[in-house]
């Protein structure tokens, strides 16, 4: 196996992400990802995981079981995100693998996540790399 996967939960661990999540989440600086991070794994169960090439991190992801009356009990994908350096190589499909194992693993449903709609690339991922069917639109409105 050419890479490992593991989870993040020290707060080192979580900074040596921050360079690769932050190509997705531009608008955050360091010390904002990390107590978003560690505010989430506390109220919400959310999980942090990269996906190493030996020493480097390549792809990470961030996603949190759920369960809502519309999808039952499934696993939400909030973050996935390859370094632009490695994209195009598998990696990205690798760690989307494991959480739908890791989902599977844990008697979860469904995997479900949203994507910006500019992110055509990403939709396409989605769509014909990994079975992904287009299940509703997401809305969102500001309060401050």
């Amino acid at each position: 196996m050419d890479h490992t996967i593991k989870e993040l939960k020290r707060e080192e661990e979580v900074r040596q992400a921050f360079p690769v999540l932050k190509q997705l989440r531009g608008h955050l600086d360091e010390e904002a990802f990390v107590e978003l991070v560690f505010e989430a794994k506390e109220r919400d169960m959310y999980k942090l995981y990269a996906l190493y090439k030996k020493d480097t991190i390549v792809a990470v992801t961030g996603f949190k079981p759920m369960i809502t009356l519309y999808y039952g009990r499934f696993v939400w994908v909030c973050d996935l995100v390859t370094d632009e350096v490695w994209r195009s190589q598998g990696y990205g499909k690798k760690l989307l693998n494991f959480v739908e194992f890791w989902a599977i693993k844990n008697n979860f449903e469904s995997v479900a996540l949203s994507s910006g709609l500019q992110r055509t690339e990403a939709h396409s991922f989605y769509e014909t790399k990994m079975d992904y069917d287009k299940a509703s639109y997401v809305f969102k409105k500001n309060l401050k």
